[in-house]
Order: C-alpha cells, then structure tokens, then sequence
C-alpha cells in the first residue's frame, strides 16, 4: 500500500464533530468531484464522481451525517479484466438538492447561483477548525504524498489556478509555505521541505501519518549525521596519512644527506620519534618527548625540520617534494 493510500485511508476515519466542519470538508470534496445534472424532465440533482474508494465513502459518510438525505451509489467496473472501478454518488430529491446546494455556498437562500462554482467561499472556513477540514477534503480528492523513505513531495493538484491560490493562502494562516507551479492543464500546490509536510498533516489531523513520517526524518537525519561524521573523519585521516608520508620523507632525506648530528635536540628528538613511530598522531608525540609538547609545539618543530630538508634539496638541485600544510 502507498503511504498515499495509508493518509486517505486514515483520513476516512476522521470525521469533525461540529457540522460546519463537516460541511466545509464536503463542500472542498464536491467542488473537486461534483457535478449540477439535470435529468430528462429538466430536474436539478447532484452527482459525486470518482475512482477513489475512501472519497467515495467519505462522502457518503458527510451526506449521511450532515444532510440526512438519500444518496444512491452506483459501482461500476469499465474493464472486466480489470479491478478498477468507479463510484457515483447521486442525490436527486429536489429538497435534498437545495439544502446540499444551499450549504456548501453555492446557491443563496432564493436559489440563486452564489459566486463562483470553482473558487472557496470565505463563509465556509471562517473558523480554523473549518480550513482544516476543508483542506482534509481537498488532499483527499486531489492530494498525493511521495514515500518519505524515498523523497519528501506532496502536493494537491487542481484545474483552477484561483482556487489553488487560495488554497495556498489557507495553508499561508497555518504558517506553511506552499508553492504552485502549472502542469499540463492542472496547477498543482506542492510542500518539499520534510517539518512542512508534518505540519500538514497536523493540519488535516493525519496523525498516524504524522507520526510515521516523523519516525523516517528521524532516522534519516541520524543517517545523514553518521555519514558527515564519517566523510569528516576519512578527510582528516587522508590529511593524517599525507602530512607525515612528507615528514618522513623529510626526516629521512636529512638523515642520508647530512645526519641527525647537526640538528638541534629538540628537533633531532621529534625526528627520531616521528621514525620510530610513523602512525601516531602529534599529540600522542608530544607526549613521547623528554620534555612533553603540545600538539602546535610539535608540529612546529616538524614545520622546521621540513624547511631545512626544502633548503637542502635546493642546495643540492633536487625537486624538492610537494609541500603540504596539514597535520596531524
């Protein structure tokens, strides 16, 4: 199952206890899927159309709830190999018209067409609680959400750009920033960034998904985190490894050419421990001294040893070997 799928599902099962939420959410879901027919003796009535099961039953569910009104559900299977189906549900009682009509905003109360069919009206989610509902409707109908093990994506497609803009400013009075780009004939509202999703779905109370979604940023974060450490830690023993291969080769170009003898305690004590012990690290050789050094102070001495073996190759015209200002 796709966590698409997993949301809605557990989206059907959230149902507003006030009826103007309940209202909101229906009105989101028929101004995506609903028509206005009129049958052969020129009668209004209403038509939900759709191949999602859970907007299927979430409408029923509202026009149950809601309106008390009888809704006849017709199934249909367009391909007998095929598992498809698509779901209408159709309300044709003339009273049951007007009060569905006449709640979700878009007939007045003399019957009058209100407004435009395509566009949110603002009496519908004056309250918070309401945009949340209204905005559960919309996902629900034309709402995806990508895997969050594979990418973090949602988004809500739709034909109108006016509506898409003002469901982008309702997600704007909950904090998130949505934005909308045009494909082929729809415009589509998308979230990328991971916090904002989860946000969403506190807004739409998928909480279930919330939660799962939460526990994948978790551990890709802790992933991502390890992984840092790691490329960090391989840079600087790559560094480590580099910076004494050229003191060494240093130490020991000194000691063929002109030996141990002309190079200042200090400096012939560092060089011998540094042969002695190729692999330690500065500070573990700081602590070999006679005189214990910090890390700078014997990286220092390595710094001079290093400049006198350069001066000596080209004293001697050789290619001095290729400087490097790391340490370890």
């Amino acid at each position: 199952m796709s966590f698409s799928r997993e949301v809605k599902e557990e989206l059907v099962k959230q149902v507003s206890s006030g009826r103007h939420c309940c209202i909101a959410e229906f009105a989101a879901i028929f101004s995506l899927c609903g028509k206005m027919k009129k049958d052969r003796w020129n009668q209004p009535y209403l038509q939900i159309d759709t191949e999602n099961l859970t907007v299927a039953q979430k409408s029923y569910m509202l026009l149950r709830k809601s309106f008390e009104v009888k809704v006849e559900v017709v199934v249909r299977n367009h391909n007998i190999s095929s598992s498809n189906m698509s779901f209408s549900l159709i309300m044709k009682k003339h009273r049951d018209v007007m009060l569905i009509l006449k709640a979700v905003k878009i007939v007045d109360d003399n019957g009058n067409l209100w407004g435009n069919f395509l566009q949110v009206h603002q009496r519908l989610v004056q309250n918070t609680c309401c945009k949340r509902a209204y905005l559960r409707g919309s996902f629900l109908v034309a709402g995806s959400i990508t895997n969050p093990e594979k990418a973090y994506h949602l988004e809500i497609a739709v034909l109108s750009e006016a509506y898409a803009v003002q469901l982008q400013k309702m997600l704007t009075s909950f904090s998130v920033d949505a934005k909308i780009v045009e494909r082929k004939k729809y415009y589509v509202l998308y979230i990328k960034e991971g916090s904002q999703i989860v946000d969403f779905l506190n807004i739409i109370e998928a909480h279930r998904a919330l939660m799962e979604l939460e526990n994948v940023r978790i551990v890709k974060e802790v992933r991502n985190s390890v992984n840092r450490q790691v490329n960090c830690e391989t840079a600087n023993i790559n560094k480590t490894v580099t910076a004494a291969a050229k003191q060494i080769e240093d130490i020991k170009y000194l000691q063929c050419k002109m030996g141990f003898s002309q190079l200042a305690d200090g400096l012939r004590e560092v060089a011998e421990l540094r042969l002695d012990y190729p692999d330690v690290s500065l500070q573990e050789l700081g602590g070999m001294l006679t005189s214990p050094l910090s890390k700078s102070g014997v990286n220092h001495r390595l710094r001079k040893i290093s400049r006198i073996a350069e001066e000596l190759r080209e004293k001697n015209g050789n290619i001095p070997f290729q400087k490097e200002d790391s340490v370890v």
